[in-house]
C-alpha cells in the first residue's frame, strides 16, 4: 500500500511540473513585448524573481543557525 501511494505522488508531481514549465515562455514573451514597446516592467519582474529566489535560502540559513546554537547549548562538555 505504501509503495503504490509513493508512486502515485511521484507521478502526480512529474505530471504537474510539465504544465508549470509552459508558463515561463509566456512570461518571457510578455516581458520582451513590453520592453520592445518601451516599458520597464521587465526590470521589475527580474527583481521580483531574484527576491522570491533568495527568501527560501535566507530562511534555511536562519533555521540552520538557530539549530546550531540550540544544539551547542545542549551539548556543552561537563567538567569532572
Amino acid at each position: 500500500m505504501k509503495t503504490s501511494t509513493f508512486i502515485f505522488i511521484i507521478s502526480l508531481i512529474v505530471l504537474t511540473t510539465i504544465d508549470v514549465n509552459a508558463q515561463c515562455a509566456m512570461c518571457k514573451a510578455v516581458v520582451e513585448t513590453n520592453l520592445e514597446a518601451g516599458g520597464t516592467k521587465g526590470a521589475g519582474l527580474n527583481d521580483g524573481i531574484l527576491y522570491l529566489m533568495a527568501v527560501p535560502y535566507i530562511a534555511v540559513l536562519c533555521f540552520g543557525i538557530l539549530y546550531y546554537f540550540q544544539n551547542k547549548k545542549k551539548t556543552k562538555p561537563t567538567r569532572t
